[in-house]
């Protein structure tokens, strides 16, 4: 079954890209989706129960019914017949501080943001607080889908379907992170999911000691990581780190994937077609990916198949712009040579692409919120594949860090994702 006003809640993103120059910073802000809202909850959740209780740990239910009470309370719905909720100001306070470092704006700050242009905007928009509530809960219309009609698969063809789903699914979001990563350098939450995809040796550890070096430097993750392999690439052993550097340990995995994304970002600073430096992007990555796989192993059929729908999907999108007058991109600079090419908050290069990006990334936040929630939060992410962690385990090994400085403004900005 379809669910509630996804056509409306697209419309809404559009309208925001439109006016993105009077509503916010920058072009390259992204959106927060659904079910990334709900990772941000819940890591902002389990971050409270830390401070308070010692253990970065959140449960399920508390989860659900915090999500639900927020979508209220944001939306400015009514919230007196709710089960009221245990220092909600400061879960909301961090999940707002880490989508602000992220530079990341959620649905509901899109319709907010929306709200206040012209009323002929609003009327485009043509969204209600109440239709983006049933929205982002994920409520479906009462007509079935004609598949609905069908025979039931056999327990086993229904276990396949499913796993090969999972799999389609995880593939899906791993492409997304590097392409969200791509446009907006930013975004901690992309990185968690990629930064060992495929396998660079760089896990819990990794994570928590580039997380820690973030929120003493008051700087994105990516940024760390690029300054750091930037330095030793450049400055030659004069520059080697000191001994106690924890990410010494890190030098090979962190080269590689800097490396990695220099390589994207070159495409964008090289290749003016969009179309085609769309394809070669994604060709990249999904070379990266599937690279000593085996070709009948459902994760490299998985990345194949969406790599070439979203090629396409980029070419459709291309088409249906052909004759529409360009959007205005003042903050945005034109292409940069190949040795300047490096992606962080103050290199913007190949503005054409990056805007055919932001619009595939502006439909991936409007898709369906995910029906199983507890997979969503708590699976760690098929590890048969790329060895990978939860978002929450990968977290909760940063915290814990911080936690033993006994330093709690330290600990603050490390787990609220402050930079």
């Amino acid at each position: 079954m379809a669910v509630l006003h996804q056509e409306s809640v697209l419309a809404m993103i559009k309208e925001f890209r439109r006016n993105w120059h009077t509503l916010c910073a920058s072009e390259r802000t992204t959106l927060c989706g659904a079910d990334a809202m709900l990772l941000v909850l819940q890591l902002s959740m389990a971050e409270n129960n830390k401070q308070r209780s010692g253990e970065f740990t959140v449960s399920l239910s508390e989860v659900l019914l915090t999500w639900k009470h927020l979508l209220h309370e944001k939306l400015n719905l009514p919230v007196e017949n709710m089960e009221a909720i245990d220092h909600y100001e400061d879960i909301r306070r961090t999940y707002d501080n880490f989508l602000k470092s992220s530079n990341m704006l959620d649905l509901i700050d899109v319709y907010k943001k929306c709200s206040v242009l012209t009323s002929n905007c609003e009327n485009n928009a043509n969204i209600s607080a109440s239709q983006l509530r049933d929205f982002l809960s994920g409520r479906q219309s009462a007509v079935d889908d004609e598949t609905d009609l069908c025979v039931p698969p056999s327990p086993v063809s229904e276990h396949w379907s499913q796993d090969n789903e999972k799999v389609k699914f995880l593939a899906k979001k791993i492409i997304y992170s590097y392409l969200n990563l791509l446009v907006n350098s930013k975004d901690d939450l992309a990185l968690a999911h990629i930064l060992n995809v495929p396998d660079r040796g760089l896990g819990r550890e990794a994570f928590t000691d580039l997380k820690h070096a973030a929120q003493e430097k008051q700087m994105s993750i990516f940024l760390v990581a690029t300054s750091f392999v930037r330095t030793i690439q450049l400055g030659g052993k004069g520059y080697a780190p000191s001994p106690s550097d924890p990410l010494r340990t890190h030098i090979k995995g962190l080269s590689n994937f800097i490396n990695f994304i220099d390589k994207l970002d070159e495409i964008l600073g090289e290749i003016s077609n969009p179309s085609i430096a769309g394809g070669r992007i994604l060709s990249v990555i999904k070379m990266q990916l599937i690279k000593g796989q085996d070709s009948r192993d459902p994760f490299y059929k998985a990345v194949e198949e969406v790599a070439q729908d979203l090629d396409l999907r980029i070419k459709n999108i291309i088409n249906s712009q052909e004759g529409d007058e360009a959007v205005s991109t003042t903050d945005i600079s034109p292409a940069r040579p190949k040795s300047y090419a490096i992606n962080h908050g103050t290199a913007y290069c190949g503005r054409d692409t990056v805007k055919i990006l932001l619009v595939l990334l502006d439909e991936e936040a409007a898709s369906a919120p995910t029906k199983n929630k507890a997979e969503l939060l708590y699976d760690d992410e098929n590890t048969i594949h790329h060895n990978g962690n939860s978002i929450l385990t990968l977290f909760r090994r940063c915290k814990f860090i911080c936690w033993k400085t006994n330093n709690w403004n330290k600990f603050w900005k490390c787990s609220s994702g402050q930079k």
